[in-house]
Order: C-alpha cells, then sequence, then structure tokens
C-alpha cells in the first residue's frame, strides 16, 4: 500500500497517535481506512495488532457515498519480524511496510534499510 500512497492523499492529517513505541519497531505496515470519524481510535479489524493512526483536520471531508474518511493506519501482523524474528521478514519487507521513524502528518512514509533489512543487518551495513 505505501508505493501506492502518494503525500497528495494525505493533505489533511492532522497528527500521528502511536499506541505503542515505535522507536523499537523496524517496520510498521500502513494503509488507509475508511473510517466514521475524523479522531479517535478507529475500529481495529485484522489479526495482529494497531500501532498508531492518524488523526484528520476538521477541514477533511467525508466521502460524499459513503460518509466516511480515509486515514491511515499502522499494524503488524503476527507473522511480521517483531513477533517472528527468524520467519518470512526476517530480512526483506511486506510492500505496504515502512520504517515508522520517517511516519509524519500529511508525508508518506520511506522505506529504509533497517525497515528492508532489520536493525541488526542494517547496522552492519552501516558500518560497512
Amino acid at each position: 500500500m505505501s508505493s501506492l500512497l502518494t503525500d497528495s492523499d494525505l493533505v489533511h492529517e492532522a497528527k500521528v497517535v502511536w499506541l505503542e513505541n515505535p522507536e523499537s519497531l523496524d517496520y510498521v505496515r500502513q494503509a488507509l481506512d475508511k473510517t466514521p470519524r475524523r479522531k479517535n481510535r478507529p475500529r481495529y479489524a485484522r489479526d495482529g495488532r494497531m500501532i498508531g493512526y492518524i488523526e484528520l483536520t476538521t477541514e477533511a471531508e467525508a466521502d460524499p457515498d459513503s460518509g466516511l474518511y480515509r486515514r491511515r493506519v499502522f499494524f503488524l501482523l503476527p507473522h511480521d519480524r517483531d513477533s517472528d524474528p527468524h520467519g518470512v521478514y526476517r530480512q526483506g519487507a511486506p510492500g505496504e511496510a515502512v520504517d515508522p521513524r520517517t511516519i509524519e502528518p500529511n508525508r508518506v512514509g520511506e522505506k529504509t534499510p533497517r525497515s528492508q533489512l532489520g536493525s541488526s543487518s542494517a547496522v552492519a551495513a552501516a558500518g560497512s
């Protein structure tokens, strides 16, 4: 999903709300979800856990057909690197994964060596 997002999709974002400290995470998945409110914690219906979400400005308008707002949600699934460090994502990352240190309102999160390779691999690559 992150490769499909552009900064223009995120113009009415006001702030990032973290439910967990993102500093210890190599990556989070980001997705645009439709929610009934601009603020407050959105419902979460995926496996895994929500790590954070975006609150929107009062200028954000709901979709005229559905009445819902598009907001970014940050999450991890049970097979992601933080829960399964020797699993499928011990290196590499899902397509919608971004480094949580690069997430800001109105800007798409970025892929970094840490998000794509893992913190120990990124540290080793930086030292080379």
